[in-house]
């Protein structure tokens, strides 16, 4: 109890100048902690990592890293969407390696012209089916698990209960309409890794992620893998 009325008053304390958003985005993360299996402590740091990695990558330029997203989780920082040139994509992953906060580094930006507003209400669309089909399975505890699109690339993080549950959320994901492959950067908790390339609806194969070497701590491993 002393955690979390410390964690609200955090939130409360945040200074609202320009950042009025980060304050509500951490008091959403406080919420959310109250159902997903980690601790209000990491809510707080993933959210306040988050609007700092934003924030920064706003200031720097809105033209150049406007379409870049950012996701954390448990420290992790996943960087996805597109810039024009390669010299953007080094220079947005610098910047979220300035937070205190970052443990490690997904960088999933790809270097091509803007997508237009189709294309991104689209990846919208895609991420809520996703979100609908994870909360409809009842092999999958959803609110663990962050989902993001990018031109049908759809990237799951997270934690995850067991192996299992990883490749169930993952199926789930690849029968969405419009889905081209899911990839996934998820935490298992009881630390087993996949040994066996699954075999998902979809038909999309398995191979190994770009970044598979993030280790978090002795209560689970990452499992970055594409799927």
């Amino acid at each position: 109890m002393r955690t979390q009325l410390a964690a609200a008053a955090l939130v409360l304390a945040m200074p609202l100048c320009g950042c009025a958003a980060a304050a509500l985005g951490t008091a959403g993360a406080v919420g959310v902690a109250a159902v997903q299996d980690k601790s209000l402590g990491e809510a707080v740091d993933d959210a306040t990592a988050s609007n700092q990695i934003k924030s920064k990558l706003l200031s720097e330029s809105a033209n150049r890293f406007g379409e870049v997203d950012v996701e954390v989780t448990s420290g992790l920082v996943l960087l996805s969407g597109r810039v024009d040139t390669p010299e953007d994509r080094v220079k947005a992953e610098g910047i979220a390696w300035t937070s205190p906060l970052t443990r490690d580094v997904a960088n999933e930006i790809r270097i091509e012209p803007a997508g237009g507003f189709l294309a991104n209400v689209s990846d919208e669309l895609i991420t809520a089916r996703v979100r609908s089909r994870l909360v409809g399975s009842s092999s999958v505890k959803s609110v663990n698990f962050n989902i993001e699109t990018y031109n049908g690339v759809v990237y799951l993080m997270g934690i995850a209960r067991s192996a299992e549950e990883l490749k169930r959320a993952a199926e789930e994901a690849s029968v969405v309409g419009g889905v081209k492959q899911v990839v996934s950067y998820v935490r298992v908790r009881d630390g087993r890794s996949q040994q066996a390339a699954p075999t998902l609806q979809g038909g999309a194969s398995y191979q190994s992620a770009p970044d598979a070497s993030y280790d978090t701590s002795a209560d689970g491993e990452l499992i970055g893998a594409s799927y």
